[in-house]
């Protein structure tokens, strides 16, 4: 059934230049919430054209990265069981221990301690050792960049493919190698709330033993500002145009719409306690405004079990081709040792 629900989820979107998905939210309990806040800025407030007051709830960066984090095992400090087999670079110090990765990493793949400060890994004698050029150097190699030629978009998107799927859901800009090397986010989302109040409170920060310092140290009173809303809405866009420009292999490029909607739909089934005071839950399903044909997306089951045969098909595929003709890592997991 999974295998028939996404076929035809692919011929419905063939041709389609993006897909746009939203969801009503409430909060857990109460109604109550605390949005995203900016330094010098506070809570994100607007007014809409028709005079409607409104808010950020969570921003583009924030939603893209809890998107990221709703694939790791934090236990585990790995990718989640389901999507084993996908690649990505895991960012170790000189004693071997996990310093990150580049699904954590701001800038993923760009990070700093990917691309400047580290080495691959390699084994000797069960043993690991750093090799003996920088990874930013074998990766600039790898997409045959020259800085007094054009860029092979296909040789860098393929790297890109190669070491982390994700740098093409998410975007990715390796400035620390060419300021040229950039990728747009094809999958994005935004939380707003419409028709917004505020919802003032306040506290006490108590000190029992010498309430009366001075300086933050004693008894600090405070206040609190939350907001109430007569709707919050959580919106995705899909990029699927941008994907099929990249011309990747057809099943790498299915993958990718697999797994980006696989995130929004882990995002919104385990990721929606935002902060301490902002706890939230769907109204209803996930609906699709565009393309406008009923169109529905795939339950979170299904869409994992795409993405796992998927990564295994493509595995097969590179099974006995040399590691530079091979369309994922091998192992999927890239390490590199930090030295800082």
């Amino acid at each position: 059934m999974s295998e028939t629900e996404m076929t035809a989820l692919y011929e419905a979107i063939g041709g389609v230049p993006r897909l746009l998905m939203e969801v009503d939210l409430k909060p857990l309990q109460g109604s109550r919430f605390q949005p995203t806040g900016f330094p010098d800025l506070g809570p994100a407030r607007y007014t809409a054209p028709d005079g409607t007051e409104m808010l950020l709830v969570e921003s583009p960066q924030s939603v893209a990265n809890r998107m990221e984090v709703s694939c790791l095992d934090s236990a585990q400090q790995d990718i989640i069981p389901e999507l084993a087999g996908l690649p990505y670079i895991k960012i170790l110090d000189l004693e071997g221990n996990h310093l990150s990765n580049s699904l954590l990493e701001a800038h993923r793949i760009n990070s700093e301690y990917i691309m400047n400060h580290a080495w691959r890994a390699i084994r000797r004698n069960g043993k690991r050792e750093r090799s003996k050029r920088k990874f930013k150097d074998e990766f600039t190699e790898e997409i045959g960049l020259d800085k007094t030629a054009r860029v092979d978009w296909r040789k860098f998107r393929a790297g890109l493919l190669h070491y982390d799927p994700n740098s093409l859901l998410h975007g990715c800009f390796l400035e620390e190698i060419d300021g040229r090397l950039r990728v747009s986010r094809a999958m994005s989302g935004f939380i707003e709330a419409t028709g917004v109040a505020v919802a003032e409170s306040g506290g006490a920060k108590i000190n029992i033993v010498q309430p009366q310092i001075k300086g933050g140290e004693g008894n600090v009173l405070y206040h609190r500002t939350e907001f109430t809303a007569k709707r919050i809405t959580a919106y995705f866009n899909l990029d699927l145009a941008l994907l099929r420009s990249y011309q990747l292999p057809e099943e790498a490029e299915k993958l990718l719409i697999a797994l980006g909607l696989f995130k929004i739909r882990r995002f919104l089934s385990r990721g929606l306690r935002l902060r301490t005071a902002c706890d939230l839950e769907p109204v209803a399903d996930l609906e699709v405004t565009r393309p406008e044909k009923g169109l529905e997306i795939p339950a979170e089951e299904v869409l994992v079990n795409e993405c796992r045969r998927l990564i295994q098909s493509i595995r097969k595929a590179d099974e006995g081709k040399p590691l530079e003709k091979k369309v994922f890592a091998d192992p999927p997991v890239t390490e590199v040792i930090c030295k800082r």
